[in-house]
This record gives structure tokens, C-alpha cells and sequence, in this order.
């Protein structure tokens, strides 16, 4: 038996195989999208509307603009799958691998996404309303201008998750979802950040001073004293009186002195507003 994928739009076949007689009628379809990803076929626009892709690897394949709306996607891999402008309102993706999953500008607008692993997904701009993503990975996801208003956001994981722009409207489980990110502690804290050469500034957060951090472990102050600065002395550290900015390159920071950026922004989505952004740990601004 052969089965064909056409172009939702013309017709036109895209890819053809035969299918084993021990294959399932069923699963015709998935058998055949396996095949055309193993070959790289270019399935753009891909008709697999209510599609059985249970299970199915599908890792890297080409599926812009296809419409696998209220396709049976449970389990299936879809790890690095470009998935531009594909249609998959409706679609059912329990427990599905989407790491690193290209989804810009993607319907998935009731999609069931239940345990799904969308770590380092992009998701920008994608239409999610009422998508159910409880328990969904989406760690270092881009979800930057996407449209999440009524979805179900119960335990999902967005750590270091990009969200600026994002319509969270009506959004369940939202404010827990946030919240169970966020790091920074109210009061005096300590912070530690990077300048030009390496050096490694310390620097206090006083209480009144208004602070910030996104999805990301990077954090914004409105001010911050310096307390010390240290720079690399062979496979050790000495003290420093002076240090500046990588970011813009003249900004100051001496011991002993407050610093004040020209503004600061209150928006907290945003990771790279104005601000004095450092680290709570010495080990990351190292390695920043």
C-alpha cells in the first residue's frame, strides 16, 4: 500500500512510500512521516490534520506551515522539528519531546502540551490560548509576544523561561507558575558582577532599592553600593579600586561608591532593561 502527505494548500504530493502490510492502516501515516524525515524531505505545509503520530520520530523534521490540527502526538519526538506557522490547534502532544522545537508564530490554541519538554523551545509570537501545558518543561523557553491568555499553566517549569511581551491574561495556575521562579528576596541582599577584564565587583543592594530578575537566574537593581572589586592575579584574585562596565563600556564602579544607572526599568519580563543587573552567586558573574 502507498500512502502520500500533500500540501494542505495545493495538492501537491510531497512525499510517497510504501507501507508495510504489518503496519496498521491507522498508522499509514505516521509510518510515512517517519520516512520522510529520515530522508529530510521538505514537508512544508504538510496536510496531517487528526493524523495518528502517537509515538512517532518526527526529531528535525520540516514541518512549516503544516496543519496537524487535533493530531495524536503523545509521546512523539519533535525535538529540533521546525514548526513555523504550522497549525496544531487541538492538537494532543502529552509527554512530547519539543527540545529545542522551532514554533514561531504557531497556532496551538487548545493544544493539550501536559507534560511536554519545550526546554529551549521557540515559542515566540505562538497563539497558546487555552493550551493546557500543566506540568510542561519549558525551561529557557522563547515565549516572547506569545498569546498564553486562558491557558493552563498549573506546575509548569519556566525557569529561565523568556516571557516579555507575553499575553498572560486569564492564564490558571499563572501567578503560582511565576512565582515558584522567582529568587530574589526582599531586604539588603548581596550581589556579585562582571565588568570589562574580568574584574569581579561586589556589590550591596540596599533594602530600599528597588530589584528585579525575569525567567533567568540575571538579576536588575535600581542602585547598588560597591563594596569591593577584585581582579585576576595569576591563579588568584587582588583587590581593585576600579571597574567598568562591559555593557556600555564608561559606566563606574568604585569601592566605596553608590551606583546609579540613568534609569531603571520596573517592567520584570524584561531580562536586559536599564538597571544594575549582577547575580546573587560570585560563580555566575564569573562565568557570565
Amino acid at each position: 500500500m502507498k500512502q502520500q502527505i500533500l500540501n494542505r494548500w495545493t495538492n501537491e504530493v510531497l512525499f510517497e512510500c510504501d507501507v508495510p502490510d504489518d503496519v496498521e492502516s491507522g498508522l499509514a501515516v505516521r509510518y510515512a512521516l517517519e520516512k520522510a524525515t529520515e530522508a529530510h524531505a521538505n514537508l512544508s505545509g504538510a496536510y496531517l490534520r487528526d493524523a495518528n503520530l502517537s509515538g512517532a520520530y518526527l526529531s528535525d523534521a520540516y514541518l512549516s506551515g503544516a496543519n496537524l490540527s487535533g493530531a495524536y502526538l503523545r509521546d512523539a519526538n519533535l525535538s529540533g522539528a521546525y514548526l513555523r506557522d504550522a497549525n496544531l490547534s487541538g492538537a494532543y502532544l502529552r509527554d512530547a519531546n519539543l527540545i529545542g522545537a522551532y514554533l514561531r508564530d504557531a497556532n496551538l490554541s487548545g493544544a493539550y502540551l501536559s507534560g511536554a519538554n519545550l526546554s529551549g523551545a521557540n515559542l515566540s509570537d505562538a497563539y497558546l490560548r487555552d493550551a493546557n501545558l500543566s506540568g510542561a518543561y519549558l525551561s529557557g523557553a522563547n515565549l516572547s509576544g506569545a498569546n498564553l491568555s486562558d491557558a493552563y499553566l498549573s506546575d509548569a517549569y519556566l525557569s529561565g523561561a523568556n516571557l516579555s511581551g507575553a499575553n498572560l491574561s486569564g492564564a490558571i495556575g499563572a501567578d503560582y507558575a511565576i512565582a515558584c521562579t522567582r529568587i530574589l528576596p526582599e531586604g539588603s541582599l548581596i550581589g556579585w558582577k562582571k565588568c570589562k577584564d574580568g574584574l569581579i565587583v561586589k556589590l550591596r543592594i540596599p533594602e530600599e532599592a528597588k530589584r528585579s530578575h525575569a525567567f533567568g537566574r540575571k538579576c536588575r537593581a535600581e542602585f547598588a553600593d560597591v563594596l569591593a572589586i577584585e581582579q585576576r592575579d595569576g591563579d588568584g584574585w587582588k583587590p581593585a579600586e576600579l571597574a567598568i562596565a562591559k555593557h556600555d563600556g564608561k559606566t563606574e564602579y568604585r569601592v566605596g561608591q553608590r551606583v546609579v544607572p540613568d534609569s531603571f526599568s520596573e517592567d520584570w519580563m524584561e531580562e536586559c532593561a536599564p538597571g544594575i543587573h549582577f547575580f546573587l552567586t560570585r560563580l555566575e558573574a564569573e562565568a557570565y
